[in-house]
């Protein structure tokens, strides 16, 4: 059986990765208005580079997943 999200079986990490956030911005466990975890733990906590991690909140920025604020990071939209 397929997954939910096409994403999560893409071999690139930063798809992967943006569809866990996207999974979890659907299932409220982030929530519109709070921040989104930063590059640092985002890298951390899964063993990616912080450019992949970069990469995959970016790309929920340009689905309007998210929102960045200079300075302070990413929040849920």
């Amino acid at each position: 059986m397929a997954p939910a999200d096409p994403d999560l079986a893409d071999p690139r990490a930063y798809r992967r990765l943006a569809a866990i956030i996207r999974q979890q911005i659907s299932d409220g466990t982030l929530q519109p208005g709070r921040p989104a975890p930063s590059v640092t733990s985002l890298s951390r906590e899964h063993g990616h580079a912080r450019q992949t991690c970069s990469r995959a909140l970016r790309m929920l920025e340009d689905d309007a997943m998210l929102r960045r604020i200079p300075g302070l990071g990413y929040y849920v939209r």
